[in-house]
């Protein structure tokens, strides 16, 4: 008898796992298999943070297939029979330990499914920038009729479908960005890791998808919203150094809903100064979270922030249990799993 070890109970109520995403997944279950469901709460957050307790190592002890919010290296030390494991985050750092690395095992995880709250996160911010919602806060807070602001020579305000959209990383949420960017009229500006083979139909209008550090610089010094969707890599980290934020176009706005730790923090205060290239930045993430009590970003009128929340919706487990029932069929016919992680790329 083949086991699955289902470890996906959320401690966040937005997130709990309901009774009909159980059902689905028991209905999908191969015959001849049995499924184990943990109570124990976890936490999604970034990468994931699972509750290691003495009952899921019991449980993955003859376990084929585990899934969890990260993939502890306790789990995969305690599964010597495990074939397949599914993280239901996206975030993969955290769980590409020794333990995971030396194993010969197929790793899925759940890119995509945040794609769609996270593009409309990115598309509700660029929104707050461009109509000027920023000024108008402030004004309304201050107690302040600020007409004056909108009528002035450098008026915070541009129309969206005039602008350019840089995205750095096309995958599921950055392919999401774009496509809502270019429905809104703007001209987006694509980067992925890799060139993508040439694709009959090609981008839809209004998007140019390429790699390599021509159109990298090009997305970053031309974009009016650059917009961070690419993986926590050894490639990556860091990747948006001082001298790339101040290169970046007079004006523009920079958005991160990917790793904080791509962006040099201390950098982009700086270049949100009088004397800096920037008009804003509206962050999701950042090198320590939660962020400490008094950091500068809490207080800037040039930062919109939002709490890690960027995925936020109810929408997720219809969307993960559809994944996840289909990767079981494909599993067991020994096909290829949807969101297979290339360990050695780290995504």
């Amino acid at each position: 008898m083949a086991t699955l070890v289902i470890d996906l109970r959320d401690k966040r109520p937005i997130w709990e796992l309901p009774g009909s995403a159980r059902e689905a997944i028991v209905a999908a279950l191969p015959e001849g298999w049995t499924i184990k469901f943990m109570e124990t709460l976890a936490d999604a957050s970034g990468d994931g943070i699972p509750n290691v307790t003495d009952e899921l190592l019991e449980a993955v002890a003859d376990a084929r297939v585990y899934m969890g919010y990260g993939i502890p290296a306790e789990v995969l030390e305690a599964g010597p029979r495990l074939e397949w494991v599914h993280s239901g985050a996206a975030g993969v750092a955290t769980s590409l330990g020794p333990a995971m690395m030396s194993r010969d095992m197929l790793f899925t995880n759940s890119a995509g499914i945040h794609a769609v709250p996270m593009a409309e996160t990115v598309i509700a911010m660029i929104h707050y920038f461009a109509r000027g919602l920023d000024v108008a806060v402030r004004s309304q807070r201050a107690g302040r009729w600020g007409a004056p602001a909108y009528w002035a020579a450098d008026a915070p305000v541009r129309e969206i479908g005039a602008s350019t959209v840089g995205v750095l990383g096309y995958g599921g949420i950055g392919r999401e960005v774009a496509a809502r960017a270019a429905a809104l009229g703007s001209s987006v500006v694509a980067v992925r890791r890799r060139p993508s083979p040439a694709e009959p139909t090609g981008e839809p209008a209004g998007i140019r998808v390429g790699a390599g550090a021509s159109i990298l610089e090009r997305a970053i010094t031309e974009s009016d919203y650059l917009v961070l969707t690419l993986p926590e890599t050894d490639e990556t980290r860091g990747i948006l150094t001082r001298e790339r934020i101040f290169s970046m176009k007079p004006g523009s706005v920079l958005i991160n809903v990917a790793r904080g730790r791509l962006v040099d923090e201390d950098a982009l205060l700086d270049a949100l100064g009088s004397d800096g290239p920037l008009r804003g930045a509206g962050l999701d993430v950042f090198h320590e979270e939660p962020l400490p009590a008094g950091h500068p970003f809490y207080s800037h009128p040039r930062v919109l922030m939002t709490p890690h929340v960027s995925a936020t919706t109810r929408g997720f487990w219809a969307r993960q249990t559809a994944l996840i029932t289909e990767n079981l069929g494909r599993f067991t016919r020994g096909e290829r799993l949807r969101n297979l992680v290339d360990k050695r790329a780290g995504y």
